[in-house]
């Protein structure tokens, strides 16, 4: 049975992002809210714990997966970023944007692609999730909170409690949220291809 926080969304209570963070150390999967959705995160080292995500979402080693940051001065520890790459990206964030990029060695090998060997990167525009990275210390491995079968990103959580609380270990309720996940940009390969189009605008990358 997941815990269930009411955070303010504006004025997160300090006890119990501390709290959720203790949650994230110990192994525990997360539900939390962002600019663009619910995510499900977790301890970006926890094997366990990320393939219980992968159950739950349903997805593969393939996947995109993201690390959630606090600010841009993480960017540069796990991704390869050119200059002008990360002009465009620090002047979107933070914002609804995951930027699709090469990862660094610093970068745990099972959240990379196999194939391409990149990573995710995203920086929230939401007060909760800010606060949470800022206490953990460290990224957080994320994904949108898109159940199978779903085509959007979860936005009510208390039906993400009806769903999902045998399932996680805890579950932030930060208020109803869009349901429109973020856009993704691969950045790569040194142009910028749009993969998913989402609640992002899409003009400043092309």
């Amino acid at each position: 049975m997941s815990q269930f926080f009411y955070i303010h969304p504006d004025n997160p209570q300090a006890r119990l992002i501390k709290q959720a963070c203790e949650l994230i150390h110990q192994g525990e999967v997360i539900v939390y809210p962002t600019d663009s959705g619910y995510s499900i995160g977790c301890h970006m080292n926890d094997k366990k714990a990320l393939e219980q995500i992968c159950r739950i979402r349903q997805i593969g080693k393939d996947h995109n997966f993201t690390l959630m940051c606090k600010d841009m001065s993480e960017l540069s520890e796990y991704a390869r970023v050119d200059n002008t790459a990360f002009r465009m990206i620090k002047n979107n964030t933070p914002g609804p944007y995951t930027f699709i990029l090469k990862a660094t060695k610093e970068v745990p090998k099972r959240l990379q692609n196999p194939k391409r060997r990149t990573i995710g990167i995203r920086v929230p525009d939401n007060k909760i999730a800010l606060d949470l990275l800022e206490e953990l210390g460290e990224p957080l491995m994320s994904t949108t909170l898109i159940l199978p079968d779903a085509i959007v990103a979860e936005s009510d959580p208390d039906e993400i409690r009806d769903k999902l609380e045998k399932q996680v270990g805890l579950i932030i309720h930060g208020g109803f949220l869009g349901e429109q996940p973020t856009t993704v940009i691969d950045m790569s390969d040194g142009d910028n291809t749009i993969i998913r189009e989402g609640s992002g605008d899409l003009t400043p990358f092309v």
